[in-house]
């Protein structure tokens, strides 16, 4: 099992003025630990259970860029991003150019949004629910031939492209990843477009992979070419004390046949956690 760590936070001790070193020392400390992917929200406000809007939020992709540049190994992405806050041709693009300035190191991870307050705040398109799952859709099939060269026309119910051109190309193809276990409409999607899907750890996620499934046999899908994550807390406590607690869920989430578990470092800019997770973590859960 590999481990992905995921910065939902941006709120340091430092303020906004040491955030660009205290980020830079974030990401080469999980990328020397040993993390495999490196991710951040695609939100505008920081979202209510992590704390009030008014916390500090830094836009996604242009953050990914600029750890990008501070990185070498580890893979980036956005958890996820949200499909109605950039028209799809420029989604590719930002992924296409995170890819090739990150030396083939992007994924496109996304979903259907859910935020509408944030949306309404600045203004960002947010319709109904049916409607971002038909985007999604489209989305989905637009990235899927901008990242493999085709520059043909895409005439969809929502988006209308007349050349899909991407030059230059991303250096690999990049995986996309689909967020939340919506079960008749978000798994079916990843089903059908996805290299791998993304669910909380939970008592729900044996059902869930139990439903992709389904969806793979009914549109033909390998179920074993789906990379199966999990989005959890990565809290190890100060000393170590919570280490059993997480190898043993990590163990259980491994045993259901996920293959990377993501999540939140408390008090993150503190690296010392994160150098804990890769010495006494990490190992661990690659033989799982």
């Amino acid at each position: 099992m590999k481990i992905g760590l995921h910065v939902a936070d941006f709120t340091y001790p430092n303020g906004p003025a040491g955030l660009a070193d205290d980020l830079t020392r974030v990401a080469v400390a999980a990328e020397e630990a040993g993390f495999a992917r490196l991710s951040v929200m695609d939100h505008v406000w920081q979202i209510s259970f992590l704390g009030p809007p008014e916390h500090d939020m830094l836009e996604a992709y242009t953050t990914l860029g600029y750890l990008a540049a501070r990185t070498e190994r580890v893979e980036l992405l956005a958890w996820v991003t949200a499909v109605t806050y950039r028209e799809p041709g420029m989604l590719a693009k930002l992924v296409s150019t995170l890819d090739v300035l990150s030396k083939g190191r992007a994924w496109l991870g996304i979903g259907a949004a859910w935020n509408g307050e944030e949306a309404a705040g600045l203004g960002l398109p947010f319709p109904g629910t049916g409607e971002r799952f038909e985007r999604l859709e489209e989305t989905l099939q637009i990235c899927a031939q901008m990242f493999a060269g085709t520059d043909a026309p895409y005439e969809g119910a929502h988006y209308r492209l007349a050349r899909t051109l991407n030059s230059p190309l991303p250096l690999r193809r990049p995986p996309i990843l689909i967020g939340g276990g919506g079960e008749r409409k978000t798994l079916r999607l990843v089903a059908q477009y996805a290299q791998a899907c993304n669910l909380f750890a939970g008592p729900d996620v044996a059902r869930k992979l139990d439903v992709l499934r389904g969806h793979c046999a009914d549109v033909g899908r390998d179920y074993d070419e789906i990379e199966k994550t999990v989005m959890l807390p990565l809290d190890a406590g100060e000393r170590g004390e919570k280490i059993d607690d997480l190898l043993a869920l990590l163990q259980e989430m491994a045993d259901l046949g996920v293959a990377e578990a993501h999540g939140v470092v408390p008090r993150v800019w503190e690296t010392e956690r994160l150098e804990l997770l890769g010495k006494e973590v990490i190992p661990v859960a690659a033989r799982m």
